[in-house]
């Protein structure tokens, strides 16, 4: 994602139009370890029957990267995630 400035309003919106179910965490008992706290579940039926994708990192934008670098090599028009990522 690099310098991009990301709307995440935006983001979701289009997730949620697109059958995808999102839950963005973060633990704070995980950041306090210094573990990987971000934690991204996608679910839903824009997934198709390949079932959920779950990242974890100890960065949001690391997070989210490896969140949709997955749902692109789903099958589905997922191109407009280059758009705002």
């Amino acid at each position: 994602m690099g310098a991009k400035v990301m709307d995440i309003e935006q983001l979701m919106d289009k997730l949620g139009r697109s059958g995808v179910t999102v839950i963005l965490k973060v633990d704070d008992e995980r950041m306090a370890e210094g573990g990987e706290p971000w934690t991204l579940v996608m679910s839903g039926p824009g997934l198709g029957e390949q079932g959920f994708i779950r990242a974890e990192s100890s960065s949001l934008n690391d997070c989210l990267e490896q969140g949709f670098v997955r749902l692109r090599a789903r099958p589905g028009d997922w191109e407009w995630l280059t758009e705002i990522l």
